[in-house]
């Protein structure tokens, strides 16, 4: 069921049901009396990453405090998707867009990955992950995408599970169509792998070539950003192996 985009959407981490008020906390209460200016009777919609979404009636008891209370489930919950994005921290601007656009594309599970060219880092998990759930209001998603501690390459691949195919992206590759690539891949369990701004090492590379889960492919005759290459490369796969197909 396509998401309402005519009303407000907010996420809310208590649960959600019919006839249960939720109360709004400082930040919703500002946004939602000073910025968006919303009269008592109004409706939203509400979401925790659970139990779906659901309509809300909003009322103000107190100037001070605004309830919101669930009327009826709008969307069900869906499963979380399956794919893995894992990717290297970039400058945090340029970071907040990759994040955003990986949750609007479908990622289930954002992995930050530590390489050897790395120029971004990560220095506080909580605002990505408030980042992450932002994009989910923003554009109507209601499965929430984990977000995972960073981890360095090497331990990443050392420990990798035999049963998801790694998808990297290989500024190096000689070729210039994914999509060949792509086609030949039997696993239905799927991980993305975007290097940093500097690319792979050459130690990076061939470690990664060399692991039976890993996969490289290319992104055409362009040189692309990294941020860039984060999104034709979601794109691409989901248009061959994911939910576009």
């Amino acid at each position: 069921m396509r998401a309402n985009f005519r009303m407000q959407r907010l996420f809310v981490s208590h649960a959600l049901t019919a006839g249960e008020a939720v109360e709004a906390d400082s930040d919703q209460f500002n946004y939602l009396a000073n910025v968006l200016r919303m009269t008592d009777g109004a409706e939203i919609l509400l979401f925790n990453g659970r139990d779906g979404e659901w309509k809300a009636t909003l009322s103000y008891p107190t100037r001070k405090k605004i309830l919101l209370m669930a009327t009826e489930q709008t969307r069900p919950q869906p499963s979380k998707p399956d794919l893995h994005y894992l990717f290297a921290p970039l400058k945090t601007g340029r970071m907040d867009y990759l994040v955003q656009k990986a949750v609007e594309m479908g990622a289930g599970l954002l992995q930050p990955v530590m390489t050897q060219h790395v120029q971004g880092k990560i220095t506080n998990l909580d605002k990505l992950r408030a980042n992450v759930t932002e994009a989910a209001e923003q554009c109507g998603i209601l499965a929430i995408p984990a977000v995972e501690e960073p981890v360095k390459l090497k331990d990443l691949l050392d420990t990798w599970p035999a049963d998801r195919r790694i998808i990297y992206c290989d500024e190096g590759d000689e070729g210039q169509n994914p999509l060949a690539v792509l086609n030949q891949i039997e696993e239905r369990q799927i991980a993305l792998l975007v290097g940093p701004e500097g690319g792979f090492s050459g130690q990076e590379r061939h470690m990664l070539r060399n692991h039976p889960c890993v996969t490289p492919i290319p992104l055409g005759p362009r040189i692309l950003r990294a941020d860039t290459a984060a999104v034709a490369a979601l794109a691409v796969i989901q248009a061959t192996l994911g939910d576009w197909k």
